[in-house]
């Protein structure tokens, strides 16, 4: 069955349009220099460069003590606002969860005995887990964490010198190594850059040479047209891809702790999403100036919302909803899940499914904007 659906696939005219847009690219050397040069030299230099700062912090607190010196304590962490006081857990396992799955950056667990020590002079011992995704954040988070213990110790009279002993743990990434946050970013960034303004470019040449009307007049339909454009240049991209990943593991000593292909299906996802965003620029465009300077008025905010280069907690609460409707805050989120959590869909759905959804609206009013443009 399979041998004589792609029997059929390579009889096609989709098929015949599709090796004549790859032989087209592989012949336009200025194409194949977007595609290849900018992305290398955009992470090469964003991944050494960029150190954004942060704010907000969320912070999950395990009290087992319930006692007045430790609500003492939650309140000092969270009164100067570097931590926002995101849940209460019952048990061990709620925090660590929370800390593992990213939805906090910080967990804090004060042991039952934590007042009893405290009160009979001895040294307190509580732990702090944070979230090593985020070097800055978590280096940031750890400062913070130190100055604030040693306030609060001061402020008590016990006859211990120090009455309570901090055990934090970095996860994810213990040396706290900035590049692992920010080369995943990049390499989003890099892939929404070239996917928006290959696809838009190849299309408004195509325009531009009058080759596109001659397509009109073949017997192949808009859809073949269209599919025959998008299908050589998500091959491609996929091998953009493939360059960021080995620059951010062999350059920057980027880990990969997660599932290959699930990363791959998530890259092809966003693929779908970045040529649509090129098709519709191409669409409203009129040459290739006008498809450049537009892409830059679309792209911009795009990478700005997205996370990428600055965390979406440390912007206005206004634009950290507006990020929700950015399709690569999405993808940004899921590619640093997988490379330095190690984590699948079964944490990721919720984000997959958002990639899924962009990928498909977007790429049906791309589909309709460029038949009605052909029409």
């Amino acid at each position: 069955m399979l041998k004589l659906w792609l029997k059929a696939f390579v009889s096609s005219r989709l098929w015949a349009l599709s090796q004549k847009e790859l032989r087209q690219i592989l012949r336009d050397r200025q194409l194949l220099f977007l595609l290849m040069f900018p992305p290398t030299i955009q992470l090469f230099i964003f991944g050494f460069a960029l150190n954004p700062e942060v704010t907000h912090l969320r912070l999950a607190v395990l009290d087992l003590s319930n006692s007045p010196t430790s609500r003492e304590l939650v309140s000092a962490l969270v009164e100067n606002h570097v931590f926002d006081l995101w849940r209460v857990g019952t048990t061990y396992r709620q925090v660590t969860e929370a800390v593992c799955d990213g939805k906090v950056e910080a967990g804090l667990i004060i042991p039952p005995e934590f007042n009893r020590e405290i009160k009979q002079g001895r040294q307190a011992r509580v732990q702090v887990l944070l979230d090593g995704v985020d070097a800055n954040k978590a280096g940031i988070a750890g400062g913070y964490v130190s100055q604030i213990f040693t306030a609060f110790s001061r402020r008590l009279e016990t006859g211990a010198s120090s009455p309570i002993e901090l055990d934090a743990s970095f996860l994810y990434n213990p040396g706290l190594i900035s590049a692992w946050f920010f080369v995943p970013g990049v390499m989003g960034l890099v892939l929404n850059l070239t996917g928006s303004l290959v696809s838009s470019s190849a299309l408004v040449r195509e325009k531009d040479s009058g080759t596109l009307e001659q397509l009109l007049m073949t017997p192949a339909a808009s859809w073949e047209i269209l599919m025959a454009k998008i299908v050589p240049l998500f091959i491609v991209l996929n091998i953009t891809v493939l360059l960021a990943l080995s620059m951010g593991a062999l350059i920057f000593q980027v880990p990969f702790r997660g599932n290959f292909l699930f990363y791959m299906a998530i890259s092809a996802l966003y693929i779908f999403v970045a040529i649509s965003i090129g098709l519709m620029l191409a669409t409203i465009a009129r040459n290739q100036r006008q498809v450049v300077m537009t892409s830059f008025f679309f792209n911009l905010p795009i990478i700005q919302l997205s996370g990428a280069v600055a965390p979406v907690a440390s912007m206005p609460l206004f634009f950290q909803y507006l990020s929700l409707l950015n399709p690569l805050r999405y993808y940004v989120a899921c590619i640093r899940a997988v490379l330095l959590r190690g984590v699948g869909l079964e944490v990721l759905w919720p984000n997959v499914l958002a990639l899924f959804a962009f990928a498909a609206v977007l790429l049906l009013a791309s589909a309709h904007q460029f038949r009605r443009q052909l029409g």
